[in-house]
């Protein structure tokens, strides 16, 4: 079961943005199953800047976490950027652990 604690501050998040935001957060664990916890933390920034609508991730991995923070004019497309970047974090990570596991 992925364990994902989606919090918005300052905004009731809609069902369907919360929807989209599992939705796209769990693809995660289907990428990494060592993954133990998402915590995902929506907000504004200031509000004369029109890309003012950030998404935080945080991924808890046993050894090692992981922490994303993007920005968008929308959540949806921060929620997708943050999500890219990860993957490719973990998929780094992924890279270093069978390079390690090859030197031993």
């Amino acid at each position: 079961m992925n364990k994902i604690a989606f919090q918005s501050v300052q905004f009731k998040a809609s069902a369907r943005l919360e929807q989209f935001v599992n939705e796209k957060v769990s693809k995660l664990f289907d990428q990494d199953p060592t993954i133990i916890r998402a915590d995902v933390n929506l907000f504004e920034g200031a509000s004369g800047n029109p890309k003012n609508q950030f998404c935080e991730i945080h991924l808890s991995v046993p050894g090692e976490n992981h922490f994303v923070k993007k920005y968008s004019e929308t959540y949806e497309k921060s929620v997708l950027a943050a999500v890219r970047t990860l993957q490719k974090v973990l998929q780094r990570h992924k890279t270093k652990v069978i390079v390690r596991r090859r030197i031993v």
